[in-house]
């Protein structure tokens, strides 16, 4: 089969496996609510996101070094393999400890299937030519995290919420299939004196540093105050693996993370940038369906279908980013003026409240996906494009990592924030005349009001279920009851409503600091070849990349 036939199969196959990856990121997040009513497990809500974020950033950069040297081929059909029995078992959990776990089994599969699609691209296409395809594959997860959210309500309102994991395994199927027929063995690239490593040590104290330092971002101010014992002990132990990894990898072969990669300012501040914007995202996304359901009322498919404008915007964005940069050269300037729009974007999330008509919520989506949409191809291309082709899989690795910690410590962050907001504003709540009175019907019922329970009050089933309950009160009470529900829920919703709010005033905040980093973002000439960059610009863009350019490996797609 000639290259040229090649190529469309493997983009093709690398789509349908980010389709896998990108689409699980957003499905469930219309699914959330029914989850985590059925499961008791408000409480625990960022963490099903955070296992699929955190497992992927562990193995990100682990993935990001075997690519280089073992092949694409085999790692994307072992990811896509490990990516689908963690969907099943998902399907399959009957508690939030065995989903939360499952779902760190997907985010291991994830890693290794964000890497491969990112560095195949870089195999295929020069950086000139690279923006193009990178700003198709920002629509794809625009595409996805449109379908996402719809076909997650649907199937969450339609048959159950755990359909929304079995339905991965059909696509991963073909995935497999179209891999299988389209890509060809990959041939290891040469590396160094032809040995090879992985630098495990340093993956175990990568993992020890994000683990205690999420756990402690999760439970401070909610679980535990910030500075009791247990929080002090897990950000100490962070802090100490940290001090190791960093050490560890001046002393390692083949580090996790090359340090001497960040002494070249593109990749510096494209790490910032990056790192800061998916705290942005991952909170958007992950919260307005709460919104819609907590505190607009909606269903699990109407919320759904109110992210589409976001979407929709992301995917245009993407597209309209990635087409000018190839056109022109030019990646600072969308990088500016990308962050910008999401900043604003957050901005104007942050005033969202009980009154907040759906129209409104459109304007905000739209303004947010715009700026998203922009800086999804931006920074991988930019990066790429300042080192070497035989460090591909190394830097997307590591652009990708600080991408997925980010929206991990995001979902930490700004899960623990809506946590500790929502229980200090309804301090004294269970002496509501509501809960008096429910109390006195049905005397010797513990009424216990948590996350959990508020979930419950705030869903159009439990409402019914409690206004069927009323109804069948004495009729002298009944009218005093449902008048005083009617209050508590206005109660209960003000404060979720305002517990969101403090989500993105500090998703605004960093965001205004990724934008002030972007500025700082150095505009090189994107090359129109393989070549080592220093070779085609005449120029040594910093020492760590004159380095790699004396080991310049051969074209890896010469290889595939």
């Amino acid at each position: 089969m000639s290259s040229t036939l090649k190529t469309p199969l493997v983009l093709a196959g690398m789509m349908l496996s980010m389709i896998l990856a990108s689409l699980d990121q957003t499905i469930v997040a219309t699914a959330m609510p029914r989850i985590v009513q059925e499961f008791q497990g408000l409480s625990h809500l960022s963490w099903v996101f955070t296992a699929y974020m955190l497992a992927s950033a562990v193995t990100v950069p682990i993935y990001g070094k075997l690519t280089d040297l073992f092949g694409r081929r085999r790692l994307l059909i072992i990811a896509v393999l490990i990516f689908l029995g963690g969907s099943m078992l998902s399907g399959l959990a009957q508690n939030m400890t065995q989903l939360i776990f499952f779902r760190g089994i997907q985010g291991v599969g994830a890693g290794a299937i964000m890497v491969n699609a990112f560095a195949i691209v870089a195999d295929l296409f020069p950086p000139a030519q690279r923006g193009k395809v990178q700003g198709l594959f920002g629509a794809v997860f625009g595409i996805t995290s449109v379908a996402g959210p719809l076909l997650g309500g649907w199937l969450t309102d339609s048959f159950s919420w755990r359909w929304i994991f079995y339905v991965n395994v059909p696509i991963g199927v073909v995935a497999l299939a179209v891999i299988f027929a389209g890509m060809p063995r990959h041939a290891a690239a040469a590396h160094g004196n032809g040995e090879r490593s992985i630098d495990y040590f340093g993956a175990v104290l990568l993992t020890a540093t994000l683990v205690p330092l999420l756990l402690a971002l999760v439970w401070g101010g909610s679980q535990y105050p910030w500075g009791s014992p247990e929080i002090i002990t897990l950000l100490a132990v962070s802090a100490v693996a940290l001090l190791g990894f960093l050490w560890r990898e001046t002393k390692a072969r083949d580090p996790i993370v090359t340090l001497s990669l960040f002494r070249n300012r593109v990749f510096t501040i494209s790490v910032i940038a990056t790192f800061l914007a998916s705290l942005g995202m991952f909170g958007s996304i992950l919260f307005i369906p709460v919104f819609a359901q907590g505190v607009a009322g909606f269903s699990a498919t109407n919320s759904g279908l109110i992210m589409m404008p976001m979407m929709l915007a992301i995917v245009a964005g993407s597209m309209f980013a990635g087409q000018v940069m190839s056109r022109t050269g030019k990646y600072k300037v969308l990088a500016v003026s990308g962050l910008g729009i999401a900043t604003l974007g957050m901005a104007l999330f942050s005033q969202v409240g009980e009154s907040t008509s759906q129209f409104d919520l459109i304007i905000r989506m739209v303004v947010m996906g715009v700026g998203l949409g922009f800086t999804m191809p931006i920074f991988t291309v930019a990066v790429q494009n300042a080192f070497s082709h035989s460090r591909i899989g190394e830097v997307t690795a590591g652009i990708q990592l600080f991408r997925t910690v980010g929206g991990t410590v995001g979902g930490a962050v700004l899960g623990g924030v809506m946590n500790a907001q929502l229980a200090s504003k309804l301090i004294g709540i269970e002496n509501h005349p509501f809960i008096v009175a429910a109390k006195q019907v049905s005397p010797g019922t513990p009424v216990v009001i948590d996350g959990n329970t508020i979930q419950t009050f705030l869903s159009n089933d439990g409402q019914a279920q409690i206004r069927a309950l009323i109804a069948q009160a004495p009729e002298a009470i009944r009218e005093q009851i449902s008048a005083a529900f009617d209050q508590f829920l206005e109660i209960l919703k003000t404060a979720f409503s305002q517990s969101i709010d403090y989500v993105f005033i500090i998703g605004a905040a960093l965001m205004v600091v990724a934008f002030a980093a972007s500025f700082f973002l150095p505009q090189l000439p994107l090359r129109k070849s393989h070549r080592p960059a220093a070779e085609e610009l005449g120029v040594e863009l910093d020492a760590a990349m004159g380095q790699s350019d004396k080991r310049h490996e051969p074209d890896i797609l010469g290889k595939v």
